[in-house]
This record gives C-alpha cells, structure tokens and sequence, in this order.
C-alpha cells in the first residue's frame, strides 16, 4: 500500500520546480525573491509571458535551437544506429578492441574532453555555425550501446531470409531494422533532443555571435546583465520547457516501451 503515497509524493517532487517556475513568471520583479516565500502572486502578472512572446530575441534563440535539435536527433539516430548494426551483426578484424574503445567512451565526462574538443573545432573553423554545436556531439557511445542491445534481439531469421534473396548488409539494414527500430529510434531521437536542448557550456564556448543563441544561452543574459528582472526569466524558462514537454507527451508510449524492451534484452 505504501507504493501509492511514494509514487504520489515522487510525482510532487518531480513537478513542484516546474509549476513554481510557471507560477513565478506571473510574479512581479520583487515577489520572485521575498521572503518568506509564497507560491502564488499577490496580482497575476501576465505581462511578462507577453514580454517574452514579443521579444525577437527570445523568440529567434527558440527557433535556432529547435532547428539545431531537430538536425542533431536526425544525425545521432543515423550515426548510431549504423555504429550499432555493424557491432550487432557484422564481423570485422579488431571488432572486439573497437567495441571496448566505444564502451569506454561512456565513461568519460565531457567536461573532461571540453578544452580539447574546443580546440579542434577552432583550428576546423567551425566557431558560430550550427555545425560545431551539432556534429562534435553526434556520435555517443552510450546510444551505440543502446541500439546494439535492441538490434541483438531482433530475430536472425529475418536477416537470413533476406540473405537466401540476394540482399546485403545495406539493405537488410534499412529494410528490416530500421522499420524494427521506431520505438529505440523515438527514445534515441528525444534523449538527443533533449541533451541539444538543454545544452549550455558548449554554446557558450563556441557560439559568441548573438544571432546564433541557443534558448539557454540567451536565459543566461538575465543572470548576468538582467538581474533584477528575475521574473521575466521564470517566464522564459517556462515557455522553454514547453517543446521538451510537449514532445514526451506526443511520445511517452513509444519512449516506454523503447526503454522497457531495450532493457530486457
């Protein structure tokens, strides 16, 4: 019996920081940080949805980075999903050595590789485009490994049936797997999504050109140069995390039933 008061009080733990945001974004300057606390407004204030809905800024850092997501999920499912079915299903020299190499890279932090990576994407001329906050990052062992275990349980028959009839390792790839793979592929799609989305230390190292500013990159600017305006960046914050909600509404089933199958294999 004890499960339902815990799955009820994880539920309001999870949710209580976003409908504070939401609730804080109709809170006037001073409100967002008196004490004592208080949840709800003294006076709705709905100018500072409006405010942000109107600011061009705003709005183009939103539209750069769901267009950035959209390219980034798209490369990550190509990417690894290939890496995957060659580790799955063919055989090569060095198979083994390269696949520890693969799995080793989930352990290594990308704090650890940033100063590194910044220099290569320097000396490549990729600083201020969207090439250098989509590409470095496509490629995730971690997603490999993923897909790998979900190709490892799809049935050899198929691939054998499809060998009797002349197809190769190509076709039996987008023939079989990919149309096997829509629930691993939704979960790969939304993790790579929400990891662009979310990102902020790399934009902020590799992108200095205001035009090109991710959405969490341009809500930093509050917190630098914006302080006393704590409550517009509630609302912003707010609106920013609508495209993450709404996308795991459109694909909670598929995202599930892609994490409990994976799992099980």
């Amino acid at each position: 019996m004890l499960r339902y008061p815990l799955a009820a009080l994880f539920v309001v733990a999870t949710l209580f920081p976003l409908a504070w945001t939401a609730v804080a974004g109709f809170k006037s300057k001073t409100e967002v940080v008196a004490t004592p606390f208080q949840f709800f407004p003294e006076v709705w204030q709905w100018d500072n949805y409006s405010r942000m809905l109107a600011d061009e800024a705003f709005l183009r850092s939103l539209g750069v980075t769901f267009a950035g997501a959209v390219l980034f999920a798209a490369l990550s499912l190509v990417v690894n999903s290939l890496g995957a079915y060659v580790f799955a299903r063919l055989e090569f020299a060095f198979k083994r050595t390269l696949w520890v190499i693969v799995l080793t890279t989930m352990f290594v932090p990308a704090i650890a590789i940033m100063l590194t990576s910044f220099i290569v994407v320097t000396q490549l001329g990729m600083l201020d485009s969207l090439t250098v906050l989509v590409i470095p990052g496509a490629a995730s062992g971690a997603q490999v490994f993923f897909l790998r275990q979900y190709y490892l349980g799809l049935p050899t028959a198929l691939e054998e049936a499809a060998q009797l009839d002349g197809a190769g390792p190509w076709k039996i790839f987008t023939r079989i797997f990919v149309p096997l793979s829509k629930g691993a592929f939704v979960v790969v799609g939304a993790t790579s999504f929400l990891a662009f989305w979310n990102s902020y230390i790399w934009p902020v190292l590799t992108i200095t050109d205001p035009s090109l500013f991710q959405v969490q990159q341009y809500l930093a600017t509050f917190r630098s140069d914006r302080t006393s305006e704590m409550a517009l960046l509630m609302a912003g914050s707010t609106l920013a995390a609508l495209p993450v909600i709404v996308l795991f509404l459109i694909f909670q089933r598929q995202i599930i039933a892609g994490v409990r199958l994976s799992g099980l294999k």
